[in-house]
């Protein structure tokens, strides 16, 4: 696993992971799926898509884990 990949879920993380988090979470799992930092351009494309569906399904994840034990929301 790439170790720069953080834990994005409570109580690992004390708020709910922003936006920002997510996408920084998917593209490291991209680069190291394919190997690239960088795409090349013929490659751009198909390696921004990649992190976008990652971001939504990892936004999708987290939106949908219940944390047992973790601090319920007020509301």
């Amino acid at each position: 696993m790439c170790r720069s990949i953080k834990t994005l879920r409570p109580p690992v993380l004390p708020e709910e992971a922003t936006e920002d988090e997510i996408r920084a979470a998917a593209l490291q799992y991209v680069r190291k799926v394919s190997g690239f930092r960088a795409p090349a351009a013929h490659n751009k494309e198909v390696f921004d898509r990649a992190v976008e569906a990652v971001a939504e399904a990892t936004a999708a994840l987290l939106d949908g884990l219940e944390v047992r034990g973790a601090a319920q929301k007020a509301g």
